[in-house]
């Protein structure tokens, strides 16, 4: 009997697995996103000091679209593009969060180095 898999723990290892490699610091905090069945979140952290340092979501009121599909995406990533620049954080390191790179989330990360971003 072929068994069905859990999504959510495949998503989880290879969350796991990518974390294992990256992490931000002062100089080069960490874009984390999160993809939710209706909402998008986005957070800049600095792992060294565990701080949060901008976050946006699709929730946010400066957001017109607010459900978890590419146009939210986008304007999604223009708007954390532009906290972080007036945080004065130019460069961060992309954790997709266990995320294919596909759909959504590539337009978000297309979106953010649209808005200065370099990653």
């Amino acid at each position: 009997m072929v068994k069905k898999t859990d999504r959510k723990f495949e998503r989880t290892r290879r969350h796991i697995r990518v974390r294992t490699k990256i992490s931000g610091t002062q100089e080069r905090p960490r874009l984390c996103v999160f993809r939710s069945n209706s909402n998008l979140y986005v957070q800049v952290i600095d792992d060294v000091a565990g701080k949060t340092l901008v976050q946006a979501s699709t929730l946010d009121k400066g957001v017109k679209e607010k459900h978890a599909n590419k146009v939210a995406a986008k304007e999604l990533g223009l708007l954390i593009a532009k906290k972080a620049q007036e945080k004065n954080i130019k460069t961060v390191v992309f954790d997709r969060g266990g995320y294919i790179y596909h759909g959504v989330v590539k337009e978000l990360a297309e979106a953010a180095r649209e808005g200065g971003l370099e990653f």
